[in-house]
């Protein structure tokens, strides 16, 4: 363990020193980053970072050794059993990237020539043994493995986006696959730490606001080693067949979400993967409100918890990892779909998909969302079975149960699918649940868990049922049904709220039509104003808030809250009556302090029916 960390504490230092002076040499180069439309920096930066994260890996790796188990290989003409240093493997495959990213960086190679120089890197690999595990079939086996390394190393590739953004997943990942090594193989232990501790350092310097860029030498040479190392895991213990399949996901969670959703929009909107642009993950999260930084760190913060998440999947058996798979990928999906419906380039998006003769089927699914909440509730009902199962047993009674778990649960998916589609839970729009859906939720929860006891008694006379997990599993469905429906309404008011501007204000009068006030502000972004909070006479009101929104005091403690807030009107959110006041009042203060007064008020005007049009 010290010698890992030692090894840990070169890289670190390597990186860290070796920044600055690139740095440097790249500034008086002019190997400069100019800001662009299709860019997301700012200020002109420089490049070349990525040299000083080689230089960090590299050398370390070099001292772990193995090189020569590399040449054994090739001699043995791929045939041994025993594979080659994973240290090795990484060192000279990051080398050979690290050289095409550079000449890359200087004169910009066309993409198919980096593809074509990536595909030979990860032959390679499959060439000396390494592989996924998840086929029994060699070649299909090898095939996604070379899509696989290719893949992992683009994506970390396009995720170099926003400062901060590649060098601190990768470095998420590798603490992870420390964790993950850390009891099973001492040479992918240190290979996991020296990668965190080169991309540590450089993040130094690369975190907002960012100093230098990595350029393509970094960012493939991060992507490369990681993809290898992950891919390690099923080598080292190939027993358990999910953890094979699901511990490499889950431990590169945030370049997988953030490829496959930028790749599937940028080509339905007719544009090509490899182009640049503002659309990534990140950048989306940014136009739902979040700070660049805040956007970068909740990012970190998935990579953590999907991290943990593989660290516990690889050391439970295929029975317990369920309990933390499916919600993860629930989680994801239903973060994808968040992400997707905002519009980066309203004209362009999905522009391949509109006038076709399929349009209209298009819109139904993802405007109305039908047919994605059915295939969202069959993941969230057969989660919700499991883990009633998986909380009333323990043991080797859950290993018994488990057989009336899978036997039922083709039962149960339809029933349950069958009765929500009765009950009308999927001709309402989640982005406006009230309290009377949520009581029809609870309902038609309940009545599904009725039918389906009343199926497993005739079908199978309750033979081995229990009602204990009929009952958790109530419970468990009625919670995920209101919480993914909540979390739509909850994504779509945190986006208004993150992104509203204009003049900032206040409303006067924090009554019913306030309330009523601040919706409409809220759903109407032509009126552009931002409130602040509330004004209000009546002093029982004051320090509560209204929609998170806070009554701040009266009309007299309105030039104290001047001096803390950039204040430029007030709204009267009461009737129009020029006899109170709380009216004259408010007239008389905008007047004297130079701010405006608007009145805001609802009305049905009349239509005249028999008039000429």
């Amino acid at each position: 363990m010290e010698t890992n960390l030692l090894l840990g504490a070169a890289a670190f230092l390597i990186s860290l020193t070796m920044t600055p002076v690139v740095r440097l040499i790249a500034i008086r180069n002019g190997w400069v980053a100019r800001p662009r439309e299709d860019r997301w920096h700012k200020k002109t930066t420089a490049l070349m970072g990525g040299i000083a994260i080689f230089l960090g890996i590299s050398v370390p790796l070099w001292m772990v050794g193995g090189v020569d188990s590399i040449w054994r290989k090739f001699i043995d003409a791929g045939h041994g059993t025993v594979l080659p240093s994973v240290a090795a493997v990484i060192l000279v495959g990051a080398t050979i990237l690290f050289f095409i990213g550079l000449a890359d960086d200087f004169i910009n190679l066309k993409p198919q020539s980096k593809l074509i120089g990536q595909i030979i890197v990860a032959s390679m690999v499959t060439f000396l043994g390494f592989r996924l595990n998840w086929f029994t079939s060699l070649t299909l086996d090898t095939i996604f493995t070379l899509v696989w390394i290719v893949g992992i190393t683009n994506a970390f590739n396009l995720l170099d986006n926003m400062d901060g953004l590649c060098a601190g997943v990768a470095m998420v990942s590798s603490l992870s696959m420390s964790a993950l090594y850390f009891s099973m193989d001492p040479v992918a232990l240190a290979v996991a730490v020296i990668i965190s501790g080169a991309c540590a350092a450089f993040l130094v310097y690369n975190f907002k606001p960012a100093s230098i860029f990595m350029g393509d030498c970094g960012s493939l040479v991060i992507g490369f080693a990681i993809a290898v190392l992950s891919l390690y895991h099923s080598e080292i213990d190939p027993q358990n067949r999910l953890s094979i399949v699901c511990v490499p996901v889950l431990l590169l969670m945030v370049p997988l979400l953030d490829t496959s959703l930028v790749t599937t929009i940028r080509l339905l909107s007719g544009r090509k993967a490899s182009t640049g642009g503002r659309d990534h993950t990140s950048h989306r999260l940014v136009l739902m409100g979040l700070s660049e930084t805040h956007a970068v760190l909740f990012l970190y913060g998935i990579g953590t918890v999907s991290g943990v998440a593989a660290v516990f999947v690889s050391q439970s058996d295929s029975l317990t990892s369920p309990a933390v798979i499916i919600p993860i990928v629930l989680a994801i999906g239903l973060m994808g779909i968040y992400l997707a419906q905002l519009r980066v380039y309203p004209d362009k998006e999905f522009s391949l998909l509109r006038g076709r003769i399929f349009t209209p089927v298009l819109i139904e699914l993802t405007y109305k969302r039908q047919m994605m909440m059915v295939i969202l509730d069959v993941g969230l009902v057969a989660f919700a079975y499991y883990l009633s199962y998986r909380l009333r047993f323990d043991g080797s009674d859950f290993t018994r149960y488990f057989r009336v778990f899978l036997k039922s649960l083709p039962i149960i998916i339809p029933i349950k699918l069958i009765v929500f589609y009765l009950s009308g839970i999927y001709k309402g729009f989640w982005q406006y649940i009230s309290t009377r859906d949520v009581f029809q939720y609870i309902r038609c929860s309940a009545l599904a868990t009725l039918v389906v006891i009343t199926a497993a008694t005739i079908l199978y006379r309750f033979t081995d049922f229990s009602k204990g997990v009929f009952v958790i599993d109530y419970l468990l469905t009625t919670v995920f049904l209101l919480g993914t429906r909540g979390s739509f309404r909850l994504f779509t008011e945190t986006m208004k709220r993150k992104t509203l501007t204009g003049d900032p204000v206040v409303i006067y009068g924090a009554g019913q039509g306030g309330e009523l006030l601040l919706r409409e502000i809220l759903n109407n972004k032509t009126l552009n104003i931002n409130p602040v909070g509330f004004l209000d006479d009546d002093p029982l009101k004051i320090g509560k808030k209204i929609q998170g929104y806070p009554i701040l005091g009266n009309l007299e403690h309105l030039s104290e809250l001047r001096n803390k807030n950039t204040i430029r009107g007030v709204i009267l959110s009461f009737s129009d009556n020029s006899d109170t006041k709380a009216y004259r009042e408010a007239i008389r203060y905008c007047r004297e302090n130079g701010l405006f007064l608007r009145k805001f008020s609802i009305q049905l005007d009349p239509v005249e029916l028999f008039k000429n049009i």
